[in-house]
């Protein structure tokens, strides 16, 4: 049985979101929070929690401070951000403060399920379609890019599992999409992690959000 907490100063959205998780995960036990120091308390009291659904914009956050603060005092609990914010460079940001993940509320019903079990299951989520759109503000990168060098190490296949990677695929996901097995991924992103010089998926998706992957794939 899960135990999460719902930490968002709305109301109808606590609701909303509380009767997605109870529908989609079976006797899941759901708390309940509307600021900072309120989170900050339930995530003291209750360190057997599985995931805080955080919201960037309740009393007490400023922005992703709120995130930064909720690691630092309770850095076993896992954080998902879920906002209306849809920026990508607030997307990454948020994962390198220590986020497993980012659900956008505009989300359907069926994705925020699917992103929550991503999740719960040790997975990274990230919103696909925003992944997806290029362009980075010059100035605004999360992480400095690949050098072409690095890049050019990959085989083709790990080229298709980092493109899908930086688009917040899941490792089953991934091995469906790519008709590979699912330990074939994981071995892929080894071998990525490791030629890249990064440590975890997390800084690889980073520092390279913004490749032309179709340019390297025609090679």
């Amino acid at each position: 049985m899960y135990k999460l907490l719902i930490a968002d100063d709305h109301p109808l959205f606590r609701e909303a979101i509380g009767r997605v998780i109870r529908d989609g995960f079976d006797a899941a036990e759901v708390l309940e929070t509307q600021d900072l120091e309120a989170t900050l308390a339930m995530a003291s009291e209750h360190d057997d929690l599985d995931l805080i659904l955080l919201d960037l914009d309740m009393p007490g956050m400023h922005g992703l401070g709120g995130l930064l603060r909720l690691r630092n005092e309770a850095p076993t609990i896992p954080v998902v951000i879920i906002s209306a914010e849809e920026d990508k460079q607030v997307i990454l940001q948020a994962v390198t403060y220590g986020a497993v993940g980012f659900i956008t509320k505009s989300s359907p019903r069926e994705q925020m399920t699917r992103a929550i079990a991503q999740i719960l299951d040790g997975n990274i989520y990230l919103p696909a379609d925003i992944m997806r759109a290029t362009g980075t503000p010059p100035g605004h990168g999360a992480e400095p890019g690949l050098s072409p060098q690095r890049l050019e190490t990959l085989t083709r296949k790990q080229l298709e599992v980092l493109e899908r990677l930086t688009r917040g695929e899941s490792n089953k996901m991934i091995a469906y999409h790519l008709n590979i097995a699912e330990t074939t991924v994981k071995a892929h992103v080894s071998a990525i992690l490791r030629k890249l010089g990064v440590h975890n998926r997390v800084q690889a998706i980073l520092s390279a959000s913004d490749i032309d992957f179709d340019a390297y794939l025609r090679r």
